[in-house]
């Protein structure tokens, strides 16, 4: 843990002191990568990882897309633990936090942990940066103090861009059915009854998505990537939809998961291993369209008295208790990339 600490200040000292030269933007951050290591766009975030196989240790370093601040560090810091490292990432032990720095109007907070996995010990460390009605985070993920240089030489590198902080007013919402139509996508830890151990597969992503067609169907993909898995878990799902007031009814005709290899080992479709059907699931969700004016982004929102198997475990998200929240499909929430 005295490691983690040194490096979670670090992380502080680095974060607008460097002068070095940004070669990449992403969001609200201009960075230097880590040479050499393994770059991913996914979902509305940024991977870069790196692996020694002969040693058995890895890496991984995540930029999340920005969101709105609550107004206080400390809460901003305490919502993205719960998110992103308990949430998605299913890693129980409380951090170890840092002192709020303040640095050119961004408030950061640090903190870090230690837990196992199929490696043995790992780090993880998160840093929340608040400011001018925004916040943004950034973890990084090791299990050998080898990659110490390449995570500190990056946290130097990273730097803010400083958004308008006047609000924006939200766009016209229609609130009729049409107002759903189209693809819908979140990203989410690994659904557990898929086999998959989210604590112990820490590089990864899943991402589930919706399409609402005028003709009253639908189709449902999920798509679960591990970099521990063998292989990438697919989901395909279809039928029809009814509204009725607030609420939408889900009543799927077919439902099927397949498993599918790894080409070269990374995250592309190899070949189909094996098919199997899903319980079909009718479902009926309270659903809304909510505008985060911090990311200034509408969610369709969907409400259910339980977890689903389509769905998954609810969000964090406390805006409304025991909700998904789907975004549009856009550049930082890309559509699912299906095998051809």
């Amino acid at each position: 843990m005295r490691q983690l600490l040194l490096l979670a200040i670090c992380f502080l000292s680095f974060f607008v002191s460097s002068s070095a030269q940004i070669s990449e933007t992403f969001d609200i951050a201009t960075f230097q990568p880590p040479p050499r290591w393994k770059r991913q766009t996914k979902d509305g975030v940024v991977i870069f990882s790196t692996l020694n196989e002969q040693k058995g240790t890895y890496a991984m370093i995540t930029l999340y897309g920005s969101g709105g601040s609550s107004g206080n560090a400390k809460s901003d810091f305490d919502s993205e633990w719960q998110q992103f490292v308990v949430g998605q990432l299913g890693i129980k032990g409380s951090p170890q936090i840092e002192p709020v720095r303040n640095t050119e109007g961004w408030a950061i907070v640090t903190g870090a942990t230690s837990f196992q996995n199929e490696q043995g010990t790992s780090a993880i460390i998160l840093s929340t940066y608040s400011g001018y009605g925004k916040t943004f985070s950034a973890t990084a993920i090791f299990n050998s103090q080898d990659y110490l240089p390449d995570i500190e030489a990056f946290a130097a590198s990273i730097k803010l861009r400083k958004p308008d902080a006047r609000p924006q007013p939200a766009p016209a919402n229609n609130d009729s059915a049409v107002s759903i139509l189209g693809a819908w996508g979140k990203s989410a830890g690994a659904h557990m009854s898929y086999g998959d151990p989210v604590a112990a597969s820490m590089a990864g992503y899943s991402k589930d998505q919706y399409t609402f067609n005028a003709d009253g169907t639908y189709t449902f993909v999920s798509k679960t990537f591990r970099m521990s898995f063998d292989k990438i878990l697919l989901v395909k799902e279809n039928g029809s939809y009814e509204i009725s007031g607030d609420t939408i009814t889900i009543k799927p005709k077919k439902s099927v998961i397949e498993a599918w290899s790894k080409r070269d080992g990374g995250d592309s479709w190899g070949r189909l291993l094996t098919t199997q059907n899903r319980t079909l699931e009718t479902v009926t969700y309270r659903f809304t369209k909510h505008y985060f004016s911090g990311i200034q982004v509408w969610n369709l929102v969907l409400q259910a008295d339980r977890d689903t198997q389509r769905d998954g475990p609810f969000s964090n998200n406390t805006t409304f208790n025991n909700a998904w929240y789907y975004a549009p499909i856009s550049p930082n929430n890309p559509v699912i990339e299906l095998p051809r």
